[in-house]
């Protein structure tokens, strides 16, 4: 055990510590982890190399990534590497003009097993905290940069006595350390909204109905056979250009109380959603095939995919009347065919028809809901 000196503390009924950890301490028990999904994921660590020309990093980048794990069930954030050179930057000024501390304000962590305290006063409010000595056993909720980057910077220190203030939550339900983890982040620092749909549908709100239309998003994304493949930003990073969370936010309707997949065996709705989807984007790319390849169209952008999302439970009812597999790629190709004659490719033109009707999603989405309605272009 290493023992800490502690105040005990109570918010709401909910009881926390407010300690001193020495870097020692830190190097030893925290636990340093961003959320990544599979064989997909981004890597840990964000941020080109150095320039050329530039100062030389005082972080041994290669030994500092290989302390960084990835896990689904993580909540942080890749790792900005600029952000962990600037703070070791900033803890090696501090320590030479020894004028200014350089992590004064608490880091908040959290202890996956119940913490022992032992007081040492009447009122039983001061006293040490017992922790167990197991490496990882703490994690941080806010704090992760300033963490890695003492992690980083902790060989110069060269024995010196060095205290981090923290906050320490012991056996906090996950979904209440992800909620502090957005509380904190969402607007202090901006949390990229992509990150929060990630967070919110797995485990933030057990909100069923967004977690699937997450998943939806990454089996667009992630599948190779997906006319979407590695187009949208995961986690509000990555190479694509559309943003996960607008599309999670329109897929999230579809699965609520007036959903088309609200009446299907729970246990059905993922798979047959996932595979619908991946075959309506095939079946797009088809019906617009100029347009989607082109360079010079707006198709695969957030508005327009939005609207396709839009229209897909016009699509689906139709495959009902059908009595079609909802995921049927075939079947879904002649439902959507109309698209082709009435809508057409031109229509997506950015320099053209896209911009000169001033486009927008419910736009868009009412041109496709009525070309489904009328195919053969009967007056309306």
């Amino acid at each position: 055990m290493i023992n800490v000196a502690a105040i005990r503390m109570q918010q709401f009924g909910v009881q926390f510590y407010q300690a001193s950890l020495t870097a020692s301490d830190i190097d030893k028990l925290v636990r340093f982890e961003v959320l990544s999904y599979g064989e997909t994921a981004q890597p840990p660590v964000r941020g080109g190399k150095q320039k050329p020309g530039a100062a030389p990093s005082k972080v041994n980048w290669d030994l500092l990534e290989r302390r960084i794990a990835s896990s689904e069930k993580a909540y942080q954030r890749q790792i900005i590497r600029r952000k962990i050179d600037e703070l070791v930057q900033y803890y090696e000024q501090c320590r030479q003009a020894r004028d200014l501390p350089s992590i004064p304000g608490a880091v908040i962590i959290s202890c996956d097993e119940k913490l022992s305290f032992q007081s040492a006063d009447g009122d039983g409010r001061v006293g040490i905290l017992k922790v167990p000595e197991r490496e990882g056993i703490l994690r941080a909720i806010d704090g992760q940069h300033r963490l890695l980057a003492l992690h980083a910077d902790i060989d110069r220190f060269e024995g010196e006595e060095f205290a981090v203030p923290a906050i320490i939550f012991d056996r906090l339900p996950e979904d209440h350390v992800v909620q502090m983890f957005v509380t904190i982040n969402a607007k202090h620092t901006r949390l990229n909204a992509s990150h929060l749909v990630s967070l919110s549908g797995r485990q933030l709100y057990r909100d069923e109905a967004l977690a699937t239309g997450h998943d939806i998003v990454r089996a667009l994304n992630d599948r190779e056979d997906s006319p979407l493949y590695d187009e949208i930003k995961m986690l509000g990073v990555g190479r694509g250009r559309v943003a996960q969370a607008p599309l999670a936010q329109e897929l999230k309707k579809l699965f609520g109380p007036d959903g088309v997949f609200i009446t299907r065996r729970a246990g059905d709705v993922h798979e047959e959603a996932k595979k619908f989807f991946v075959n309506y984007f095939k079946q797009i790319a088809l019906v617009f095939g100029a347009a989607w390849n082109g360079r010079k169209y707006s198709i695969r952008s957030a508005a327009a995919l939005r609207a396709f999302v839009r229209v897909a439970p016009d699509v689906i009812r139709r495959l009902d009347q059908e009595h079609a597999d909802r995921g049927d790629f075939r079947a879904i190709g002649r439902v959507i065919a109309p698209w082709g004659r009435r809508i057409g490719d031109l229509r997506f033109e950015t320099e053209g028809a896209w911009k000169r009707s001033g486009t927008t999603v419910d736009s868009l989405a009412k041109e496709l809901r009525l070309a489904l309605q009328y195919p053969e272009g009967a007056a309306v």
